[in-house]
């Protein structure tokens, strides 16, 4: 059903008009028919789609609000002449439906959202509809002196009030008319000059057609005997730009096209004003006159030619600053930042201002193998956009960030814009680099923060380890030596007769050998004597173990620092307990090596192994790195079937190499 009455109101709206004009027999009528069919077709396929809101509806009732006051002047006419019914009512309704014309003013306002500019300027819609009323009802209640005038002896069928009154009603309705245009006007200006993007090119659009309408009318009040006819004409482009505009069909082509038109405009314009200036000039001088001007335009055609092209372009893409400024004010913007934070958005600023770009994109790749993005819009974004164009920037011959340029579809970059980007890039080098750097050192802090945290945590844990470890020793004194002491000391007290003090000299010894072997398990002193290896061989000795020690040329005989050794010596006594606590004490192979400057060494054993990613790290795998990362080492486990390896590596320097034992 839509569509129907999409279809048919401009049909009907056009027969209406031509049937009025044939009827009345003045064909010149029929030049508002371009008027009717674009206004109501316009109107019916914005309704259709759905778009614009009340401006389609409101265009259909502009040219069937035209059409009807043809058609109902043509009958009129017609009907005095036969002696037809419903002369005065046919004469009545034309005269009141002149002032429904006044719904062009509600487009103006409305256009190209369908809502006002702001709630504020709602209030103009009211008074629109007020003052088109108004315009309606004086014609309606009172005979005016325009009805008098177009049906002479034409009786009104509605005087209700006098003809003074008619009449200043409809002086009222007119004066506020004027105003209404002005304030619509201004309306337009107001909303072109806050629109960005898709909006302004609507705007643009209006603009055009409406300029061309006006230009068009005027020049025809000077040239031509019917100005109505050119302005019956050039009027429907104004329907014609609103349905593009609010439907954006190819709608940013009205950039290429206004600018086009302006440099047309302003050529004709300067050869118009140059040879009525030498003819007018010169002519009354010699009969060269024509062939000098023709001279003159044709040597200064090229030079204006750049410069109307130049001055279009400005007037319609906007201001563009100069190579010259662009690159000065990057290098000030540079130069005033406290950071490098600011640097890349004001490159892209100074990139896409520059050169009239709807978007920028820089893309600066780290060191670190990341990336930084820095996008910078223009008004123009988010409508149609040509090819990007890219660029490498670079820093003594490193690549370091790409440019991206976007601009409008029918802005296309030039080669001086070109060149003006690859100076920016030139010049932005550096500063870019140092962004890099920035990064970089900002990932490094992270990064060392991040060490930091886990050495605290790693630190706590080791002396809550050793915590645990001196209350262990404790315990072990107080239940094992202590004890027995204390029981040796009640009998030697007992004792009445020599013989009882031998087996109590055999407990004294006893005990002494128990402390020796808690005092090494606190740090042997062998360790501190010989080295890790012959500490680690008596300690697998003493325990039992089924464990190897293998030591490469480059560590026999050496002796580290101290905090090395240690850290080895027990990393190495933490591993052995756990093969003899989990792998049922396994044959285990115990490899010291250096590898540069640092000393390496494994543990492995023959044992069952375990699934090391589902497994939680137990407390002695724990303990053991923690002692690594307290000498910023490194630890990694691998485990199978056939057995585990933990593979252990600690920095050294060359002051830590003590030289071979004694």
């Amino acid at each position: 059903m839509r569509r129907i009455v999409a279809v048919a109101i401009p049909i009907v709206s056009t027969a209406v008009l031509v049937a009025g004009a044939l009827v009345e027999d003045t064909p010149s009528d029929l030049k508002w028919i371009p008027l009717v069919a674009t206004s109501t077709a316009v109107g019916a396929l914005l309704w259709y789609r759905r778009a614009g809101r009340a401006i389609g509806p409101l265009l259909m009732f502009v040219g069937a609000s035209v059409a009807l006051d043809i058609a109902l002047l043509g009958y009129v006419h017609q009907a005095k002449t036969h002696g037809l019914p419903g002369v005065a009512w046919g004469g009545w309704l034309f005269q009141s439906a002149i002032g429904l014309a006044g719904a062009v003013y509600l487009i103006l306002q409305l256009f190209p959202s369908g809502e006002p500019l702001t709630p504020r300027w709602r209030a103009l819609v009211w008074i629109t509809v007020g003052a088109i009323t108004l315009s309606v009802a004086g014609p309606a209640v009172g005979v005016t002196t325009e009805f008098t005038q177009n049906f002479p002896g034409v009786t009104h069928p509605m005087q209700l009030v006098s003809t003074s009154v008619a009449d200043t009603l409809v002086s009222i309705g007119a004066l506020a008319s004027a105003l209404i245009f002005l304030a619509s006007a201004v309306e337009l200006v107001l909303r072109f000059r806050r629109s960005t993007g898709v909006e302004r090119a609507q705007m643009k659009w209006l603009t055009y057609a409406s300029a061309i309408a006006a230009i068009g009318f005027a020049i025809a009040i000077f040239t031509l005997d019917q100005p109505d006819v050119a302005f019956a004409l050039l009027v429907p482009l104004i329907p014609i730009a609103t349905g593009i505009a609010i439907l954006r069909y190819r709608l940013y082509d009205i950039d290429v096209v206004l600018s086009k038109t302006l440099v047309f405009a302003l050529l004709a314009a300067f050869i118009t004003v140059v040879y009525v200036l030498i003819v007018a000039a010169i002519g009354s001088l010699t009969g060269a006159s024509s062939l000098l001007a023709t001279v003159v335009v044709a040597v200064l055609f090229q030079p204006a030619r750049v410069w109307a092209r130049r001055l279009a372009n400005r007037l319609v893409f906007g201001e563009r600053a100069t190579p010259y400024e662009v690159m000065a004010g990057f290098s000030e913007r540079v130069a005033d930042a406290v950071s490098t934070e600011e640097v890349l958005p004001q490159m892209a600023e100074a990139a896409g201002a520059g050169v009239g770009a709807a978007e920028v994109m820089i893309v600066v790749t780290l060191p670190h193998g990341g990336r930084r993005i820095e996008r910078w819009q223009g008004p123009t974004a988010g409508g149609r956009t040509g090819e990007p164009w890219t660029m490498t920037i670079s820093h003594q011959g490193d690549p370091v960030a790409t440019l991206t340029v976007t601009k409008p579809a029918n802005d296309a970059l030039t080669p001086a814009e070109r060149a003006l980007l690859e100076d920016l890039g030139a010049q932005a080098g550096l500063a870019v680099h140092n962004v890099r750097l920035s990064e970089e050192l900002a990932v490094r802090l992270r990064e060392l923060d991040e060490q930091a945290a886990a050495l605290r945590v790693s630190r706590e844990r080791l002396v809550t380890a050793r915590d645990a470890q001196r209350r262990g020793l404790q315990r072990d004194i107080e239940e094992g030596p202590e004890r027995q002491l204390l029981d040796i000391g009640r009998a030697v007290r007992a004792a009445t007769e020599p013989e009882q003090l031998d087996p109590l000299i055999d407990r004294a010894n006893d005990t002494l050998d128990g402390l020796r072997d808690l005092a090494r398990g606190v740090f042997p002193p062998l360790l501190a004597d010989q080295g890790v290896v012959p500490a680690l061989e008596a300690h697998i000795r003493k325990v039992g173990a089924h464990a190897t020690v293998e030591v490469d040329p480059s560590v026999a005989g050496r002796r580290f620092d101290a905090d090395v050794e240690a850290c080895a010596y027990f990393c190495c006594l933490q591993a052995i307990q756990n093969v003899l606590r989990h792998a049922g004490n396994a044959t285990a192979r115990v490899r010291f090596a250096t590898d540069g400057d640092a000393l390496s060494f494994e543990i492995a054993d023959d044992g069952p192994g375990f699934d090391v990613a589902a497994t939680p790290r137990g407390m002695g795998l724990q303990i053991i790195q923690d002692r690594v990362d307290a000498l910023e080492g490194t630890m990694s486990v691998a485990s199978g079937p056939s057995g585990t390896t933990v593979a252990l590596r600690i920095p050294t320097s060359a002051h830590d190499v003590l030289g071979a034992a004694p």
